[in-house]
């Protein structure tokens, strides 16, 4: 490790690739006026591991055959460059990289559209054209700074692909939420390449509408996905633009998410309102987001949680042969981290916003679920996971609980919101069915020819116009779930009324690859905990829950008429457990 004074620093910017520091590009690592650069620490040994995993990469490259395609052009271009003008990599102004840089370049001018849009992901997208500017901006930046003969045709053919990048990106539209912050940062990198006011006015009427981060964190999307953009995206505009302000929602986000994690580094997903609430996450996806901040702010808390990820088995792979670039672009991820604050591994955190419960007890963590965005829709940008419940004891992971009740094809239970009691968190939901009357005579018409309209619970559509019929003969479902947990050991007590003789399912589902004792095998690699505990048990972990019961066998269908009228299912993988009962329904399990 090596320590550097700032007037060295910045002699020397060059050769430690802090090539954003001066000239016609300083605002790119010098937003800050420099007041974090006064006397800092390389990362010498992380820098290493960087350029090396960086030409590792840069030599794949030069034996594949066919180019990449789509945003990983931008991703090569930038490895490519990174490999160019570092002085420590075996590439450096190494003249075989050149043709590589152009073959990339030539290939996203030949992509690009006649309005500066790239069809990646999406016909002519603004947003995706948004993703690429980030990725290829970094690579744009050190080799305008190399500045060299050898790269001045590179830099002249990226000034016009940018340029007019940058054109579509001024009037281009958006879909999501975190597109418009997408767009603002590739315009603000941009805009440090090549300084114009239209840049700079547009950034200011996405940023017009507001950011929205909610009390415990949440951006507007609620996903683990996306924060990372919506993150990234706001430091981007922050940092080149001199907006520190913009820094706040992301300290809010990081500190929240921290909370989402598991002890291995997953991240809860369950109140997401996008595609990764049917997927996963991982926190080494914020690797350089905790990183920045940690130097920026001085922060051993972001620090503690670096150094942590530092250590995970996926950080190789997703960091150290992914990011070198953005290191060499931005200074402050290649300085020391300051002194580390162990992060807290005993927490039980409420998310009130999203109804989300996190208890962690060191390698035991729990999470209840009561936050889906009712009514029940099934459509990006809405939660819908019936995932209310999840444990884990170290390897041994209960990757979800559910229940289904046999009432008209509901389907699965989704909470209305999540309260605590005490020490008692409490899940609720009464479900009303009712049978409809004729309309009223003042609402008929001789054609018989009424409104297409969703039935007043939800279940189904048809021209009934069944808000203004009477109804008559309501059947009622009441679920509530409550769990207690004392020390790692959750007890859940269900309490399912109304109708009678209502069939009932608790579904478990284990990660696969583990053995399970105590239940009853049953076809399609289904079990039944009939009586008694059961154990899950996962390479020296284990998961010890029950009491089970057996009222009937009826587990198919579970999803509701919501899913299957669509021929859909939410079956994942994994090794799945059921308990049945039959209403009046009371029945209390523990896990440990």
């Amino acid at each position: 490790m090596s320590r550097i004074s700032r007037s060295e620093f910045l002699s020397s910017s060059f050769k430690i690739g802090a090539l954003g520091l001066i000239s016609h590009v300083a605002p790119i690592a010098n937003a800050w006026g420099n007041q974090q650069l006064q006397q800092f620490q390389i990362d010498d040994a992380l820098l290493i591991r960087l350029c090396a995993a960086n030409d590792s990469y840069v030599e794949h490259l030069k034996k594949a055959i066919d180019l990449g395609s789509g945003r990983r052009l931008g991703h090569d271009f930038s490895c490519l460059a990174a490999a160019f003008t570092y002085n420590g990599s075996k590439y450096y102004h190494d003249a075989s990289v050149i043709p590589l840089l152009h073959k990339n370049l030539d290939t996203l001018v030949e992509d690009q559209a006649e309005d500066g849009t790239l069809n990646f992901g999406n016909l002519e997208s603004p947003p995706d054209t948004g993703f690429l500017i980030e990725l290829f901006t970094a690579g744009a930046i050190l080799l305008m700074k190399d500045n060299t003969p050898t790269v001045a045709e590179l830099n002249n053919k990226t000034k016009k692909f940018l340029l007019k990048a940058g054109d579509a990106l001024t009037v281009g539209g958006v879909h999501t939420p975190n597109h418009r912050f997408v767009i603002s940062a590739a315009l603000a990198r941009i805009n440090a390449l090549y300084p114009n006011k239209k840049y700079l006015n547009r950034i200011e009427d996405w940023l017009g509408e507001g950011v929205y981060n909610d009390v415990d964190g949440h951006f507007p999307e609620r996903s683990r996905n996306y924060d990372v953009v919506e993150d990234n995206s706001l430091i981007t505009i922050a940092r080149l633009l001199n907006k520190p302000e913009l820094l706040e929602p992301v300290r809010k986000n990081l500190d929240m998410t921290y909370y989402y994690m598991e002890p291995n580094g997953d991240l809860t997903v369950n109140d997401s309102r996008r595609q990764d609430q049917w997927s996963g996450k991982r926190i080494t996806s914020f690797y350089n987001l905790y990183r920045y901040m940690a130097n920026r702010d001085k922060s051993a808390r972001y620090a503690g949680i670096a150094k942590l990820i530092e250590a995970m088995d996926d950080f190789e792979n997703e960091v150290v042969k992914t990011h070198f670039y953005h290191f060499l672009e931005e200074s402050l991820m290649q300085q020391q981290l300051p002194e580390a604050a162990p992060p807290p591994v005993n927490f039980e955190k409420l998310f009130v916003t999203s109804n989300l419960l996190r208890i962690r007890r060191d390698k035991i963590s729990s999470t209840l679920f009561g936050g889906t965005d009712l009514p029940t829709i099934v459509a990006s940008g809405r939660s819908s996971s019936p995932n209310f419940f999840a444990y884990r004891n170290g390897k041994a992971i209960l990757k979800y609980m559910r229940l289904s009740a046999a009432f008209f094809s509901t389907g699965y239970f989704y909470s209305d919101g999540l309260k605590k009691n005490g020490k008692e968190y409490i899940l609720y939901r009464k479900l009303d069915v009712p049978y409809y009357q004729p309309l009223p005579k003042n609402r008929r018409n001789a054609n018989g020819d009424y409104k297409l309209s969703p039935s007043v619970d939800d279940r189904f559509w048809n021209k009934m116009d069944f808000s203004n019929r009477p109804v008559s003969n309501v059947k009622s479902l009441i679920t509530k779930i409550s769990l207690v947990e004392n020390n790692g050991m959750n007890e859940l007590t269900f309490d399912i009324s109304g109708s009678k003789d209502v069939q009932v399912t608790i579904e478990l589902c284990f990660n696969e690859g583990g053995n399970l004792d105590g239940v009853t095998a049953a076809a399609a690699n289904n079990n039944f905990l009939e009586s008694g505990m059961g154990t899950y048990a996962f390479e020296g972990d284990t998961i010890r829950f029950g009491p089970g019961a057996n009222a009937h066998k009826n587990i198919s269908g579970l999803e509701g008429e919501r899913y299957a009228y669509q021929f859909g299912s939410l079956r994942t993988e994994g090794m799945h457990v059921f308990i049945t009962g039959n209403t009046p329904f009371v029945h209390k399990m523990s896990f440990s």
